[in-house]
């Protein structure tokens, strides 16, 4: 009977708690960090269904408050919408579904204890993929070619859905709940290719096509794409805009908008970027995406899994250990993080877990004013192409049929071998290549002819380019002072460099060089262990003021599934040869990440240790992670230092300095630490 009244008493009581809240955040509570000074935070979802039952029995103010008081994070995220399209607080929204029963609104408990204690709340709110929906009103659903839903039950985006659900229940939340913002997921990567006539109609009056394109080897299948795209902007530029014109407080983002699931210039109101990673291998891949978000203009944080995942096993618990690597990566590129843990069905969170939260928030806590919104000191930009990534994918946002696979490699290829690299996309280069002495093209066949003529002028002008892939050197094979066949090979070859051998299975171009310009490295076939042929790989040429570099094969997809060092040091000695004084140089391990930024006046060398099983898929959890060391950096400094201190270890660094050069050396690095340098 007692859990009956409470049924029935939830909502005429969470409004009147809403009143209290809302009253009372104004005067007596702390005030909250918006988004954009937030530094760390946890993140909670359960994805509610219609079956839950009973929802907040468990939840307790005492289990929230203590987390809070034992993690002390800037905001936490918890449980609102998930992609099954139910809510887990009692909404009254006309269209909207929650679950089946209450025992108290978990939101209204979580917003009342994290307002007093000046803890920011967002909401996980899943916006495209909304399967309650697709369900209710099938007319609104995103189809694909035979009429049918598509697979990841998402909405199309120019349904009434955004007008009619998604906007009033930001609202909702907004006024009940005064929650500080949502991180809307479900979105860019939802998105499928739409045939519903809300969105093919349109599409045929502006395009002036009779049909649609069914397939992408039908002609104009890409401006198909690129009209699912723009609906998409314009759906997420209206949401935001609308709930921004009705509190100008509350914070949104779209998870993974403008990063490397959306190569684009940020171009809506949208208030901090975020993503989640994938629970396997998620130290390299934190890499990747960190430098994927960093330069966009925008807060940005990255969220790790609290887990790892699969069919086999389900679901095991990381280590705090291995999520303070993790974080490294974020924290090297200035970032803030967050930690996804699991609510239970009822919306209480596991108060198991806490421990493991408050290791990782003093790891991130102690690396803060050393790393937050530092800014990367321009060294190597490795171009990611959005017309290139655009020219390549069947998809619309959603790069999963190995797009990104060669960007990825050569990325994780010149990090391994401790070169600094940023990420960057034309807009970021444009009108800006002569602050980065290299700029690396990883295997993009397709770029803008004016971008291929800026680049070329960057080299003439003294700057440095290295081209890498079978079809990308296509683009710059007049300064390149190459002849290439125009047929790809594709057999086993060995790469020879520095007395070793590699084999290589990849795609190659056949290449004949002209008088100016220089090989570098060896393709062989070898038979019965000779040498029966010798091929070109790579060159260098010079080119006005500067030099041009071109590799001849495919290499991403290579060092990211097959390893070998010959890869990692061929790629490292063919940058030495266009890039000989970089900012910082390690020796000692190849299992260092270096990431140079400055902050408040003083140069930070972000050192990463990469030791452990991480990239094993076989390996879910890690408990040791071994310590590397002693370290020399040399850094280029053009004057001697007047302190460098190792952070947050708190241990002053003796160094020599001579001819612009300062060197420590770094006894023992145990997962991150930063070389502080007063100059």
């Amino acid at each position: 009977m007692e859990k009956l009244i409470n049924k029935v008493l939830i909502l005429p009581l969470c409004l009147l708690l809403s009143t209290q809240i809302q009253a009372q955040d104004s005067t007596d509570y702390p005030e909250r960090l918006r988004r954009s000074e937030s530094f760390f935070g946890l993140h909670f979802d359960f994805h509610a269904r219609t079956t839950d039952q009973d929802v907040g029995e468990t939840l307790t103010e005492e289990m929230i408050d203590s987390m809070l008081v034992a993690v002390q994070p800037d905001f936490i995220q918890v449980d609102c919408k998930g992609h099954p399209g139910i809510t887990s607080y009692p909404t009254e929204t006309e269209i909207g579904t929650h679950v089946a029963s209450f025992t108290q609104d978990p939101l209204m408990l979580i917003r009342g204890v994290t307002a007093r204690r000046g803890v920011g709340l967002y909401v996980h709110y899943s916006g495209v993929i909304d399967r309650q929906v697709v369900s209710s009103h099938p007319q609104w659903a995103s189809l694909d070619e035979a009429g049918q839903p598509n697979s990841r039950g998402g909405l199309s985006v120019y349904s009434p859905y955004v007008d009619e659900l998604l906007i009033p229940q930001l609202k909702e939340l907004s006024s009940r709940y005064n929650i500080d913002g949502a991180w809307v997921d479900g979105e860019c990567w939802g998105l499928q290719p739409d045939y519903n006539q809300l969105l093919t109609n349109p599409f045929l009056e502006e395009s002036g096509l009779s049909t649609v394109p069914q397939s992408p080897a039908d002609a104009h299948y890409s401006d198909f794409l690129e009209f699912n795209r723009q609906g998409f902007l314009k759906y997420l530029a209206h949401y935001v805009d609308a709930i921004h014109a009705y509190n100008s407080d509350f914070q949104v983002t779209s998870n993974w908008a403008y990063s490397s699931f959306m190569p684009e210039a940020v171009n809506t109101n949208v208030d901090y970027l975020s993503g989640d990673l994938t629970p396997a291998n998620a130290v390299y891949r934190a890499a990747f995406e960190s430098r994927c978000l960093a330069p966009q203009g925008k807060p940005w944080d990255i969220m790790a899994w609290s887990f790892a995942w699969g069919r086999e096993l389900g679901n095991s618990t990381k280590t705090a250990l291995q999520l303070q690597q993790e974080a490294a990566q974020v924290l090297a590129m200035g970032g803030g993080f967050q930690v996804y843990f699991k609510q239970n069905r009822d919306a209480s969170i596991q108060p198991w877990t806490v421990p493991i939260m408050q290791e990782v928030a003093e790891f991130c806590r102690a690396r803060q004013q050393y790393t937050h919104k530092a800014k990367p000191v321009p060294q190597i930009a490795l171009l990611y192409s959005n017309a290139g990534y655009k020219a390549k994918t069947n998809n619309i946002y959603s790069p999963w049929n190995n797009e990104l696979v060669p960007s990825q490699g050569i990325l994780y290829a010149l990090l391994d071998g401790q070169q600094c690299v940023e990420v960057l996309r034309e807009h970021h280069l444009q009108g800006n290549m002569n602050q980065y002495p290299l700029i690396v093209i990883p295997e993009w066949e397709y770029l803008e002819p004016q971008f291929i003529d800026e680049l070329k002028q960057y080299v003439s002008s003294g700057g440095n380019l290295l081209v890498i892939g079978a079809k990308a050197v296509d683009n710059f094979q007049d300064i390149l002072e190459i002849n290439l066949a125009d047929a790809v090979v594709d057999q086993v070859r060995q790469l020879g460099y520095n007395n070793h051998l590699a084999g290589l299975r990849t795609i190659y171009r056949p290449a004949t060089l002209q008088e100016e310009a220089e090989s570098f490295g060896t393709l062989y076939t070898l038979m019965d262990d000779r040498f029966d042929e010798q091929s070109v790989i790579a060159s260098i040429a010079n080119y006005g003021e500067g030099k041009v570099a071109g590799v001849y094969a495919n290499l991403g997809e290579v060092y990211l599934n097959r390893k070998t060092p010959v890869y990692r040091d061929f790629l490292s000695g063919l940058v030495a040869e266009l890039f000989s004084e970089p900012m910082v140089a390690v020796e000692g391990s190849r299992k260092v990440h270096v990431a140079v930024n400055r902050k408040n006046e003083q140069l930070l060398i972000n050192l990463v240790n990469t030791s452990g099983e991480h990239a094993n898929e076989d390996v879910y959890v890690l408990d040791e992670i071994p310590s590397i060391g002693p370290l020399t950096v040399s850094i280029r400094t053009p004057n001697c230092p007047q302190k460098m201190m190792l952070q947050p270890e708190n241990i002053p660094l003796d160094f020599a300095y001579e001819k612009d050069i300062t060197q420590v050396t770094i006894p023992e690095l145990k997962i991150h630490s930063i070389v502080v340098i007063d100059e």
